[in-house]
């Protein structure tokens, strides 16, 4: 078998070789072997033999990919890298409020720190450094960072130019302990005395509340459901039978720079589409909000503004604070995503985390399309029956809130509510 020349490597270039032109400058050149493995000749010229060659070399280190080859290199900025990023960003099918978040986090915290790097300068002590300092402003701050951060670098390694995540092999952020996870029933009770009495007293200036936040807050404590979530229930989402109310989880309300609030046809995730028992006391408040639709009105969220689109989050959040305030709990922190992880708390203690798990969603419990035919049939009735009597306006019972939680309840809560997380329903989310 005859031998022959080994073939030239990826990214790699043969034998350089310099002639001199008829014009006295002098030529060097040599065959380069792209990204899609073509071998293709650069060349370089100057007015010494020493400088072509020198500047045929600085041509070689920032080769980028021809044809189905990448284009980023070991040598390419990091700026290049994020604005490509952002590129591919928006062919993707993620949430427009996850993209936002994804776009501030770049630009506002990992681009002024990375702008001044290539990808070969970007290596793990770095981003190390990186992190830490971010972990010293809050543990949100560095995850949020951490995740655009792996986004960017595995992009990197899908265009070839990395080996390796520098992200990987980074300590792990440490979690905030002590966080407080749940309300207790006072806080719960304080909060409902405060949102009847909100704008009723004498000499209350402007028109009466019509109670829909109030309304609101009770349906999220009796379902555990997203804030977006339960301001995108329509009456077509509601299913009242023989062994009680039903509520179809298929929609959230978002908010998008330029577009406002809206209904989202689909909720967070594909888990999250599923159908929930309701517990008496939110069951006679959805009961009470689709009476007042119109026959032809059923596609309508049942809360509602005068021109029939949903509440925007916005409003929602603002009135809510209002009524923490009122309660004497401004300082808690407490916000209406708080409801989500009570009711996880309560169903976890009473029932099991894996039922505290389905019922919010996080598990795959899809719902097909013949569950809505009798969804009572489908539909375990058991989480209901726990939230209506750890919650019912009278004579609630709160030993499950009182008991100390287990490893498992709160590895569950993070899960399906970490701390820290932004999303459509996040505070941040329209910052």
């Amino acid at each position: 078998m005859r031998g022959g020349r080994p073939r030239t490597a990826i990214g790699t270039f043969g034998t350089i070789t310099v002639t001199k032109l008829a014009t006295g400058r002098f030529c060097a050149s040599t065959r380069h072997r792209d990204l899609d493995g073509r071998l293709r000749r650069v060349r370089a010229t100057d007015r010494t033999e020493r400088l072509a060659e020198a500047e045929l070399k600085r041509r070689l280190a920032g080769r980028r990919g021809f044809g189905s080859g990448g284009t980023l290199g070991i040598e390419s900025s990091f700026t290049a890298l994020a604005d490509q990023w952002l590129s591919d960003l928006e062919t993707r099918t993620i949430g427009e409020g996850t993209k936002d978040n994804y776009r501030d986090d770049l630009r506002l915290h990992v681009r002024p720190y990375f702008e001044h790097f290539s990808l070969a300068e970007v290596t793990t002590a770095r981003v190390e450094t990186f992190l830490k300092a971010e972990a010293a402003v809050s543990y949100s701050r560095a995850k949020h960072s951490r995740t655009v951060l792996n986004q960017l670098f595995g992009y990197a390694l899908r265009k070839d130019a990395l080996s390796r995540n520098p992200v990987e092999g980074t300590s792990p952020l440490a979690k905030p302990k002590g966080r407080v996870q749940a309300m207790s029933l006072e806080q719960v009770q304080a909060i409902r005395k405060a949102a009847a009495e909100w704008r009723t007293g004498p000499g209350v200036m402007g028109p009466k509340p019509d109670g829909q936040v109030r309304d609101a807050c009770e349906v999220m404590l009796g379902t555990s459901v997203r804030p977006g979530e339960v301001l995108a229930l329509r009456g077509c989402d509601v299913f009242d039978g023989r062994k009680g109310m039903v509520i179809a989880v298929r929609g959230t309300v978002v908010y998008r720079k330029g577009d406002g609030s809206f209904r989202q046809d689909h909720p967070k995730t594909d888990a999250s589409v599923r159908m929930l028992p309701v517990p008496n006391f939110a069951a006679d408040i959805i009961r009470v909000r689709v009476k007042m639709l119109q026959p032809d009105q059923r596609q309508w969220t049942i809360f509602h503004n005068r021109s029939g689109a949903p509440l925007s989050l916005h409003n929602f959040r603002r009135t809510f604070r209002e009524f923490v305030t009122l309660a004497g709990l401004a300082d808690s922190g407490i916000t209406p995503r708080w409801y989500r992880r009570t009711g996880a708390t309560v169903l976890a203690r009473g029932l099991s985390v894996e039922a505290a798990a389905a019922h919010l969603g996080h598990t795959s419990t899809a719902v097909t399309e013949g569950h809505y035919i009798e969804p009572e049939r489908a539909i375990d009735f058991v989480a209901s029956n726990t939230l209506e009597t750890a919650f019912r306006p009278v004579d609630p019972d709160g030993s499950l809130l009182g008991r100390t939680g287990s490893d498992d309840e709160e590895e569950m809560l993070e899960r399906i509510d970490p701390l820290g997380d932004r999303d459509a329903d996040d505070e941040q989310g329209e910052a």
